[in-house]
């Protein structure tokens, strides 16, 4: 995956300035805390950047809060995905308000899809908590 250098500066504007549901989800994927696996957020990817990463499953999450439910952004959020698709990741998109709200279904939808990653790659399926 190709890292853009200049996107460096504003990921971690990013990180310093997370919304609330940004915020709750990385205090549940932070230092390997989620099935052993290393999370990076506001990560650099291509000409863009993602909330979560992670890069031996491939996996991006995104997590759409309000200004992801206009036309132009689902429209954006759409182009966006599928050019990173294109390399081979994965999407695990939330909303910010199903984080606030129900984050045990959050996570076990999350572990549902690593599931689903971990057979497709033929990854360990040991857990780590």
């Amino acid at each position: 995956m190709p890292y853009n250098r200049s996107l460096k500066d504003f990921s971690r504007e990013l990180r310093n300035h997370s919304t609330l549901a940004e915020i709750l989800l990385w205090k549940e994927l932070r230092t390997n805390k989620f099935r052993g696996y290393s999370f990076n957020r506001q990560k650099p990817l291509g000409n863009y950047i993602v909330d979560f990463y992670c890069k031996k499953l491939d996996l991006v999450i995104e997590v759409d809060g309000d200004s992801h439910v206009h036309q132009d952004a689902v429209l954006e959020d759409n182009i966006r995905q599928k050019v990173l698709e294109e390399y081979g990741l994965s999407f695990f998109r939330i909303s910010d308000a199903e984080i606030k709200r129900h984050m045990p279904h959050v996570l076990n939808s999350l572990n549902n899809l690593i599931d689903d990653l971990e057979l497709e790659k033929g990854l360990d399926r040991t857990y780590f908590f």
